[in-house]
């Protein structure tokens, strides 16, 4: 059984380390509509995570990690390479931003902070460019480590800290919404509603948990070395401000794709999810455009709906979702296309809501 709760040591009485896991997330329905107050479905995805270890030290540390925040290299072409492939930012920064936010929060809420220092260390197997939430689950991950040190998980309300991730990403120019970070802290399977009035009267949505028996076999599709994510909200979210009426009756509807998607999931009629989830990117397609979605990105798409099964993307491009009504034959028909096309699928595993006690009182105490 996989064990997908947070680990930690004791050693003489005192705590010895904090480890905390964030999965990646899978944007199933309604997305993105989840920054223009709509209505979405997301699941946490077991295939890649990220940890966070925190350690009491001396000194506070964060610690860059030996791949992602790599420092050293053979050459200048080893650099430049290096930069082309994989950017210019690791960990470090998320962790540091988590870090003030999280402080933040505490001050401005009256909420104290003992503890001492610490250091803190991540790892991800979170694929880059594929749209799977990877900066958010070190944040997520991190700001576990940090309500467990300080030991005020009870005073920080589970539907606050998706925002805190969000604010944490804010710091460093990274632009998203709220689904990813409310999934990855909820785990499971989510049903998140961004009505306006909600979010300007509590300052988050509302979640609600859904029994991740009621999704069929599902399975992710990306490209190993992926090559445009596209830059997804670009004039959509000028036009939407600025009133576009295609733009804003396109959102409603893909807001309303989430609603329908709780019916279609609790009746468990799949015939109705997998139209939900086409009609869902031909809206995304038809508002963006193939020049801000990318290339590969489509293609993903069409490599799985030509062997006639449901694909949209898990988030704004770089991976796609797929379903295939049809059954096992089905998915052969899906793996050998993908296989001829070059991209890696593989069965999406739903990571269980992991929620413990402490957190469920936050939650029946709103």
């Amino acid at each position: 059984m996989t064990d997908y709760s947070a680990t930690g040591a004791v050693e003489n009485g005192s705590l010895a380390f904090i480890e905390h896991k964030a999965y990646a997330r899978v944007g199933l329905l309604g997305n993105p509509s989840d920054v223009y107050y709509g209505r979405t479905i997301s699941f946490s995805l077991g295939n890649f995570w990220a940890s966070v270890r925190l350690e009491p030290s001396e000194h506070l540390v964060i610690r860059p990690h030996p791949i992602h925040d790599l420092v050293q290299f053979n050459s200048i072409t080893h650099m430049v390479n290096r930069l082309q492939s994989e950017g210019y930012y690791g960990g470090v920064r998320l962790l540091m931003a988590v870090c003030k936010v999280f402080y933040n929060y505490c001050k401005d809420n009256k909420i104290d902070l003992n503890g001492g220092n610490f250091t803190l260390s991540y790892d991800t197997n979170i694929p880059r460019q594929t749209g799977l939430s990877g900066s958010s689950a070190i944040v997520c991950a991190a700001l576990s480590c940090l309500l467990d040190f300080y030991k005020v998980r009870h005073l920080v309300k589970v539907e606050v800290r998706p925002n805190l991730i969000l604010n944490a990403e804010k710091e460093l120019g990274i632009v998203a919404g709220l689904q990813d970070r409310v999934a990855q802290v909820y785990g499971g399977l989510v049903y998140m509603e961004f009505n306006k009035e909600h979010m300007d009267n509590l300052g988050h949505g509302l979640y609600t948990p859904m029994d991740i028996s009621l999704l069929p076999p599902l399975y992710l599709i990306y490209a190993e070395n992926p090559s445009d994510s596209g830059k997804v909200h670009s004039t959509v979210r000028k036009r939407w401000l600025d009133g576009d009426e295609f733009i804003i009756s396109s959102m409603t509807e893909v807001a309303n794709i989430g609603l329908e998607g709780r019916t279609a999931l609790l009746e468990k009629d799949y015939n109705k999810l997998a139209d939900l989830m086409n009609r869902n990117f031909d809206l995304r397609r038809r508002m963006f455009g193939d020049e801000a979605l990318g290339a590969m990105n489509i293609e993903m798409v069409e490599v799985a709906r030509k062997v006639g099964a449901a694909s949209k993307f898990t988030g704004s491009g770089g991976a796609v979702i797929a379903f295939c009504p049809d059954g096992p034959s089905q998915v052969k028909l899906l793996e050998d296309a993908c296989q001829k096309a070059g991209f890696i699928v593989q069965p999406a595993v739903v990571v269980p809501s992991f929620l413990n006690d402490v957190d469920l009182k936050t939650l029946s105490s709103r």
